[in-house]
């Protein structure tokens, strides 16, 4: 672990920008580790709210630009893309802008989230303020609870680091063995 946090630290810039287009990407579990490096001091808080922020943003602001300049030649050249849209848009039709605040939570939902708002008669002004707030909430929860709970996640890994680690070796090997029984 200490060879890691140094890492970090001699390339926290990198870490930033990593985070910031993992962010603009999905909206996975990394801005919650990199808030646990933040409160052993490793990274900047401000920063990893920033990087977040603003991935998570920026990202959802050019997917719904790309579907609003690009989107209907794109599902009909893409099938698939189509008929996940289409879900999508059902969503948006029966949530509305509770759909652009919630998109951001379901594993998957987020990748295409903003597709169908780019499509429909929204305008981008109103997707803007809804994409804004729901950037801020998940960043918020998310560095926040690695901040708040960060020390306390770190000593407890580092202190059943060996039980832990055969557990999680188990636990790879079954899954493993399951997945290859599947196949």
């Amino acid at each position: 672990m200490d060879a890691l946090e140094e890492w970090i630290r001699l390339n926290s810039y990198l870490v930033y920008g990593i985070l910031f287009f993992y962010c603009a990407m999905k909206s996975g579990a990394l801005p919650l580790f990199a808030a646990i490096f933040a409160s052993t001091g490793d990274l900047s808080i401000f920063a990893v709210s920033a990087a977040s922020f603003l991935g998570g943003y920026l990202g959802d602001e050019a997917r719904f630009y790309l579907a609003r300049r690009y989107g209907d030649y794109l599902t009909s050249r893409l099938p698939r893309l189509g008929v996940i849209v289409k879900r999508a848009e059902g969503l948006l039709a029966r949530h509305g802008a509770k759909y652009i605040f919630l998109y951001r939570y379901p594993k998957g939902m987020r990748t295409i989230g903003a597709f169908p708002v780019g499509l429909s008669n929204m305008s981008w002004l109103r997707f803007t303020v809804f994409n804004a707030g729901s950037a801020a909430l998940w960043t918020m929860l998310l560095v926040a609870f690695g901040y708040v709970f960060g020390v306390a996640i770190v000593e407890t890994v580092e202190r059943n680091w060996g039980w832990l680690s055969v557990v999680a070796l188990g636990v790879f090997a079954v899954w493993c063995g399951l997945s290859i029984a599947i196949i």
